[in-house]
């Protein structure tokens, strides 16, 4: 079969901390007319959260069934595994997150029998000039330290803060404890899971906890927490292709994320070890391939498929993208950085890059 960038239906969920900014800022027309939107889950292969394919021939089909039946075609040649490896979200930040944290890899399979952990990265679309991200621990601290500072609320006595504005990225591993908010509007790429553990007093629907339940919550949190990553915001590495431009904004086994700023045609290369998503954070793009096109509008998602080959992409006037993949980072990030002049340093800043 012809290959095409593959929409899909995006799950909503309407947390406390939002209100409305994912329609009225970013310009999402697919949602509920009224009422809280705290997150699209844009491209999701999660379990009740699975998207269904709303165009072209595999119409009807979901992201699972795609996985399953063609794995190589869709994520990469020689890729296997449970499920699509990529969830993209957009969240409105508009109140303060709940303070919490997600499994690694070996806390996943250790303690809650699932494949894998939940690693993600913030991509700042848009925030207030106060507004800031809750990512770390200040120090090693004593487990009844956490304990009493969790209680009391008191996060900045244990946890770093740190400014963020638009165009910033936040790369967050597994077990490491963090927010984000108020007053900000995020893109949100991560590993393919919903594992959480909570330390506040509320659930996500600003419903309060019994102490029996909240101090539970704190101490499971406190089984999975370390501290051997400290996330900061990164303003990314920028790769200049002719008048558009490529910034990596973070980097890892996992995911790459880069923002893409383009003022005349881009063709995305063919490469067939990987599928790119991307969300469209701007004025509209047309997508030509082998086959067809088609178009992108904004705070719409798509996958490119690996098999679908080189793909032009058509600003209607400056268009602004972001494009997530599983990488070959030897491939796909450190030899094109280097070549642009970074530093071994600079490049193992975006996150978790073994040179």
């Amino acid at each position: 079969m012809k290959w095409y960038p593959i929409k899909l239906t995006a799950a909503v969920r309407e947390y406390a901390f939002a209100q409305r900014a994912i329609a009225d800022r970013l310009g999402k027309k697919d949602v509920p007319p009224t009422g809280k939107i705290a997150e699209t889950w844009e491209i999701s292969g999660y379990k009740e959260a699975m998207g269904t394919v709303t165009n072209g021939a595999l119409a009807g089909q979901t992201l699972q069934q795609l996985t399953e039946t063609h794995p190589d075609e869709l994520v990469g040649e020689g890729w296997r595994g449970p499920h699509f490896p990529l969830l993209q979200k957009f969240i409105d930040a508009t109140g303060m997150l709940p303070v919490h944290l997600h499994a690694d890899d070996e806390t996943a399979k250790r303690l809650h029998n699932a494949p894998n952990g939940k690693t993600e990265a913030w991509h700042i679309l848009w925030a207030a000039p106060d507004a800031t991200v809750l990512a770390g621990l200040k120090s090693d601290f004593s487990r009844e330290e956490l304990f009493e500072a969790f209680v009391q609320q008191d996060y900045d006595a244990v946890m770093l803060r740190h400014p963020i504005q638009a165009g910033d990225t936040i790369y967050v591993p597994g077990c490491i404890i963090h927010a984000f908010g108020p007053d900000a509007l995020v893109f949100e790429i991560q590993q393919t899971s919903d594992l959480g553990q909570f330390v506040s007093p509320t659930n996500l629907y600003g419903e309060p906890l019994d102490e029996e339940k909240w101090h539970s919550n704190i101490n499971a949190t406190l089984d999975e927490l370390k501290n051997h990553y400290h996330p900061r915001p990164h303003a990314g590495l920028e790769l200049q292709v002719g008048e558009n431009s490529r910034i990596v904004g973070c980097a890892g086994p996992y995911f790459v994320l880069e923002r893409w700023r383009l003022k005349e045609n881009y063709l995305d290369p063919a490469h067939p070890h990987r599928c790119t998503t991307l969300s469209n954070v701007g004025d509209p793009v047309t997508l030509n391939f082998d086959g067809g096109s088609d178009r992108l509008e904004r705070a719409q998602s798509c996958i490119l498929p690996a098999a679908i080959g080189e793909v032009e992409i058509v600003p209607d006037s400056e268009a602004s993208l972001v494009a997530c993949y599983v990488p070959d980072l030897a491939q796909d990030i450190i030899e094109p950085l280097r070549q642009a002049g970074y530093r071994d340093r600079q490049i193992q800043e975006l996150g978790d890059v073994q040179l």
